[in-house]
């Protein structure tokens, strides 16, 4: 009976153990991906800016990023 206990006790520590390990990965993996999209998003308004403003530096930026067409 102490044995049981003793066993689903270490199970129970084990498994919340892996559990914070598990979500803890997995916020790392969103918040760098958060981080990536939000510059994505403010590179696309200053483009959209630019190209507002200045068309033909915006088509310099986007050939600089895209390369040259073949």
């Amino acid at each position: 009976m102490v044995r049981n206990v003793v066993g689903f006790s270490v199970f129970a520590v084990v498994s919340v153990l892996a559990i914070k390990l598990i979500f803890s990965v997995l916020g790392g993996i969103f918040a760098i991906l958060g981080t990536i999209l939000w510059l994505a998003f403010w590179g696309w308004i200053i483009y959209v800016i630019l190209k507002i403003i200045a068309p033909g530096t915006a088509a310099r930026v986007k050939e600089v990023i895209s390369g040259r067409p073949a």
